[in-house]
């Protein structure tokens, strides 16, 4: 089944920063909740059509440095928050930002309070980047890109094949974090199964998703689970047990080529014929539903589909609103 781009009904606008890059809704269902550019997590207001500052993830972040700030040589003072995940016990919000680590914070929200900076292997973290929570354990896994560089040098990470990245735990009763397994090249969406026997890994350099187990005699070993055209970004699962694989076009880099004149040969243009920008997936590793972004301008960057409440939510590394589908 695929999902037509035809159907995105609205977007949410977002006019003090871009770059929505992973979503959370609270334990109320309330958000989405969204990290941006400029290190700050913020809230969707439904009642008043707006965005309104929930979190930050630094209680030393310059505000007039800060603020609306889309420079990516600020990340590592200013923070840049990626994975979010509300942990339904507590209503804590669990955060992957890539340059101060694992953080929390409360549900009113504030300042984030630091969980961890390194494994329990001594390696410092590089680049956080996705994260899911065990609602059972209240145990995080996360993503941990590189050990090389930092998430501004995303692009040296690719182009050369670097395997440093880990997959990682947390424990909220040790308060330790430990690395799982490692070798990944540019590790990246991470989302549980539904009973938690296992957990879905991106590896966004060589398009594939890994399956990795966490309980029984496999236990933290891992095992093909797909291989998509495109390079996968977040991952999130669905009521049903189904995941959604968000999948990075760079759509948007290469139309700016292209309409600079600087990409010459215009048959490389990927999204010509067909434009998948997010995936379904069952337990089993079978495709169940395609979003095509039909070579549009609001979907030519999508780094997370996450559905909720009959929707699909959609976030992006670069853009500036949440793009929203309904009817799914």
């Amino acid at each position: 089944m695929t999902l037509s781009n035809n159907e995105l009904t609205t977007v949410l606008p977002i006019d003090v920063a871009v770059g929505p890059e992973s979503l959370a809704f609270d334990c109320n269902g309330q958000g989405p909740y969204a990290g941006v550019s400029d290190g700050r997590i913020l809230k969707w207001r439904e009642s008043e059509k707006i965005w309104v500052e929930f979190a930050v993830t630094s209680s030393r972040r310059d505000r007039k440095l800060c603020d609306g700030s889309t420079d990516r040589s600020k990340e590592a003072t200013c923070g840049r928050p990626l994975g979010l995940k509300f942990e339904p016990k507590t209503c804590n919000l669990y955060i992957a930002d890539a340059y101060f680590g694992l953080l929390m914070v409360g549900p009113n929200g504030g300042v984030a309070q630091q969980l961890a900076t390194s494994a329990d292997d001594g390696a410092p973290f590089q680049f956080l980047n996705a994260l899911d929570i065990d609602e059972q354990t209240g145990v995080v896994y996360f993503s941990d890109s590189s050990t090389l560089f930092r998430r501004r040098e995303y692009q040296i990470i690719i182009l050369t094949g670097d395997r440093t990245g880990r997959l990682l735990k947390y424990d909220p009763k040790s308060k330790k974090a430990q690395v799982i397994l490692q070798g990944f090249a540019f590790p990246n969406g991470v989302a549980l199964s539904k009973d938690g026997s296992f957990l879905l890994l991106a590896e966004s350099t060589f398009n594939t998703i890994h399956k990795v187990w966490l309980k029984g005699s496999r236990a933290y070993t891992s095992e093909f689970f797909a291989q998509l055209k495109r390079s996968p970004d977040n991952i999130k699962r669905n009521q049903n047990g189904d995941f959604w694989v968000a999948l990075n076009s760079y759509r948007a880099t290469l139309q700016t080529a292209a309409n600079s004149g600087s990409l010459e040969n215009q048959a490389l243009l990927p999204w010509r014929k067909e434009d998948p920008v997010g995936m379904k997936f069952n337990e089993k590793g079978e495709s169940l539903e395609v979003l095509d972004g039909e070579g549009g301008q609001e979907l030519n960057s999508v780094s997370e589909v996450e559905e909720h409440n009959g929707r699909l939510w959609i976030g992006s590394a670069i853009k500036s609103y949440v793009a929203v589908i309904n009817n799914v």
